[in-house]
């Protein structure tokens, strides 16, 4: 039995796409100087692309000072008050 491939040409189908999404698809397609069927094309390629070559972003890492010393004696370090002041003797 032979098997015929539908994929080899273009279908025609019917899509319910909400009015302001289409509008904004329809927008994009006339700055790209592009079909929206091609925009459409574009967007099913990008999210049926296999997650392997899908490009990973890496949390930024958190620097952590790991110095020594503390807070000066007397500074309270629950009291808003008294951080603030304490920076601003600093300064």
């Amino acid at each position: 039995m032979a098997y015929r491939n539908l994929y080899c040409q273009t279908m025609k189908t019917t899509l319910d796409i909400n009015d302001v999404l289409l509008a904004a698809a329809k927008s994009l397609a006339a700055q790209q100087r592009t079909t929206l069927t091609k925009l459409i094309e574009e967007g099913l390629q990008l999210r049926l692309r296999p997650a392997s070559t899908k490009v990973s972003v890496s949390k930024p890492k958190i620097p952590v000072f790991k110095g020594q010393g503390g807070l000066v004696a007397g500074v309270n370090p629950c009291s808003n008050k008294d951080m603030l002041d304490a920076a601003d003797d600093d300064a």
